[in-house]
């Protein structure tokens, strides 16, 4: 072999190797691509704007770091128009999506014991709050996000199929787009047979019965204040798809949106551990 035909060769394995070398960079980015594309991906979402008057409840501030979504009391179960603003300001400061929050009319109770309301009253209750955090999103120069329920009325909305349908319907009347985050089937059928988008919510700090509802809170066991178990449920139930209820059975979930309460002692160290960990196992997270 001469020296120019080894030069020659040379000079065309190297060729070969600089144009080997980017098909393989794009073929593992091409991987890397798939990997993202099936990926879970949740919304991790907070109860918050409930401090009312001299009252404070919760950190809202340390919580919205680690949040994608905020639910925010519209003055009924709590918060008032001061209260309203300020969260609604911080929350768009941070990029986090506005939802409201509504409840029911009891602030000595925070909204949490049920009250004899007919459909009619739930319908006029709920458009009342919405369109009163839709006028604080306005003046931000946001828009309201999505509507969640909070505590009786959630869970009437959980069992009542006329509760359910007046909050549905209050939703729609007030704005068709607005996603409705929901826990059961009995909320989802009667939001999507209005045409509402809705998301399916998970519970990091509750514990969970054998019909998927929530352990009522008079019971010692209803809130999870370990950490360490509450990132271990949730990664049950967004990964696998269930969650193992008090008596040990595994119960199917879906899970589009986690909820974190404010009030809880610890929430932001909650949300931040729990964020964290699922970021970790690759899990994204995003607003719906």
């Amino acid at each position: 072999m001469t020296t120019s035909t080894a030069s020659a060769l040379s000079a065309s394995s190297s060729r070969s190797a600089a144009t080997q070398r980017p098909a393989d960079s794009d073929a593992a980015a091409a991987t890397d691509a798939s990997r993202a594309s099936t990926a879970p991906t949740l919304d991790i979402n907070c109860d918050m704007g409930e401090s009312f008057g001299a009252f404070v409840m919760g950190n809202d501030l340390e919580v919205l770091a680690h949040v994608t979504s905020a639910n925010i009391a519209c003055g009924m179960h709590a918060g008032d128009p001061g209260v309203m603003h300020r969260t609604v300001a911080a929350a768009v400061e941070r990029g986090v999506a506005v939802g409201a929050h509504p409840g029911l009319p009891d602030l000595q109770g925070f909204g949490r014991r049920v009250m004899a309301l007919s459909p009619a009253e739930v319908y006029d209750l709920t458009v009342y709050q919405i369109g009163a955090l839709w006028a604080f999103t306005r003046a931000a120069g946001t828009t309201l996000h999505h509507v969640k329920a909070h505590g009786a009325l959630y869970n009437m909305t959980a069992k009542d199929p006329a509760i359910a349908d007046a909050v549905a319907r209050a939703t729609r009347d007030v704005d068709p787009s607005l996603i409705i985050y929901v826990a059961t089937s009995t909320m989802a059928d009667a939001a999507t047979a209005l045409g509402l988008p809705v998301a399916y919510e998970v519970f990091a700090d509750r514990t969970y019965q054998d019909d998927a509802t929530l352990t009522p809170r008079s019971q010692a066991d209803a809130m999870i204040e370990d950490p360490d178990l509450s990132i271990s449920q949730v990664k049950g139930m967004v990964v696998g798809g269930y969650v193992t209820s008090q008596t040990g059975k595994r119960v199917p979930v879906r899970a589009d949106t986690l909820c974190i309460h404010g009030d809880q002692p610890g929430a932001a160290v909650f949300a931040r551990r729990i964020r964290e960990a699922l970021t970790h196992d690759g899990i994204r997270i995003a607003t719906i």
